[in-house]
């Protein structure tokens, strides 16, 4: 794989950019891999990535039916953040945040990664109890947040309106460290340095069933023909449940579509990411100048990657309160991404009942963030049978009644 770098670019400048590579291969699928990842999303990437990285596990193949990045990765709104309540969800997100801050440099592949920070609006008195209990929660995960006054937001945003007649800020919780990152690149830098180290990535190619014998599984059937394997990672986002099925189990999860939008692109007028979860609506600027707005969940289960007007209107109508300014733009384009939930709005990253096949799922609304910790996690998992980073997210948590519940914790799954 050859080195970017600014003298690469200048080298190709002079000779009309003739000698760049494929940034990875796409090379027909072998019979058989140690491993086999579905799904080439971040999750499956990264997952794939630390195999090779952390543990020299190479022969291993991403299988995605679509095409690389196509899903939930290309389809956030970049949020990165670490300021959970409850501890294990602190400590992979605090992981996946650290990783992100040198993820360029150790995939050589610029993610346009900006610690801008990012605060989440307080604007009820229970918000206000809320955030301060996670802030003291935060001090002592070792997690850096703070929370913040009022003028210090307007100080932070100037775009802000302090004193919406429904929406009045009374505060945030603050953290300096947090983010964003381009989606589309995490995928790329990953998929690259995967194929730098003899991985295949095999686009266009859907797993139509799991092969498994004497409670073992021993390989897939795809459209491009029968793989074996020795470990099987399902990473699939939404789909987690049609490919459990095929494998033998049930998730405790359910699919619905997360929606957002971007505005025509005006100059920076915000340079930090704001969080207002009382009227569940979060915006950022791109580098590009677009207003990155996003909102809730579809309330019904389905598999749609589009938007819809009412979820536009909803989600607009209560940010234009607290930020007037935006009433004045055009929407640029919306869309719509496939998560899948669980019943505690946190991830699952465990062993199944069928040896050998493991699953990440369950990340909600909130995947993106998690990204390089969860690939960690992950793999570690994978590698080993443990991870300190997996062991509370472990599938059988439901039967248990150990759920870790980030949804009333955080008020909202994001």
């Amino acid at each position: 794989m050859r080195h970017y770098s600014a003298f690469a670019v200048a080298r190709e400048a002079l000779r009309h950019h003739t000698g760049w590579e494929r940034a990875w291969r796409s090379p027909e699928p072998k019979r058989r891999y140690d491993v086999i990842i579905v799904g080439a999303g971040g999750h499956g990437l990264a997952t794939a990535y630390y195999l090779g990285k952390n543990y020299g596990i190479q022969n291993v193949a991403v299988i995605e039916k679509g095409w690389l990045g196509g899903g939930n990765t290309g389809r956030n709104t970049t949020i990165i953040r670490s300021n959970y309540l409850q501890d294990p969800s602190a400590a992979i997100y605090e992981k996946s945040r650290s990783l992100y801050e040198h993820l360029s440099q150790d995939l050589n592949y610029n993610l346009m990664f900006s610690p801008r920070g990012v605060m989440m609006l307080a604007q009820t008195q229970n918000e206000v109890r809320g955030y301060k209990r996670t802030a003291h929660a935060n001090a002592l995960q070792g997690v850096t947040t703070e929370w913040i006054s009022p003028q210090r937001v307007k100080e932070l945003v100037p775009i802000i309106n302090l004193d919406g007649p429904r929406y009045p800020v009374l505060g945030a919780l603050w953290q300096a460290r947090a983010g964003t990152a381009r989606h589309d690149a995490l995928a790329w830098g990953y998929a690259r340095a995967c194929s730098a180290m003899g991985m295949d990535i095999i686009q266009q190619c859907e797993v139509t069933g799991v092969r498994s014998d004497n409670g073992h599984v021993k390989g897939v059937e795809t459209t491009r023909g029968p793989i074996d394997c020795d470990k099987l990672g399902i990473v699939v986002a939404g789909h987690s449940g049609v490919l459990a099925e095929m494998a033998g189990f049930r998730l405790p999860i359910e699919s619905v579509a997360l929606q957002a939008l971007v505005s025509e692109p005006i100059k920076p007028c915000m340079d930090v990411v704001v969080m207002a979860n009382t009227v569940h609506g979060y915006m950022s600027q791109s580098d590009k100048g677009e207003m990155v707005i996003g909102g809730g969940a579809d309330g019904y289960n389905n598999y749609t990657q589009r938007g819809s007007f009412h979820h536009v209107e909803e989600t607009v109508r209560a940010l234009v309160e607290t930020f007037p300014m935006i009433s004045r733009l055009k929407m640029l384009r919306q869309w719509g991404g496939i998560v899948d939930m669980t019943g505690d709005r946190s991830p699952i990253l465990s062993k199944t009942p069928l040896g050998g096949c493991f699953i990440n799922c369950g990340w909600g609304t909130g995947g993106f963030k998690a990204i390089p910790g969860s690939g960690w996690g992950m793999a570690q998992l994978m590698a080993t049978g443990h991870s300190p980073l997996t062991e509370a997210f472990t599938l059988d948590r439901f039967a248990e009644g150990r759920f870790i519940d980030e949804s009333v914790a955080a008020g909202v799954a994001h």
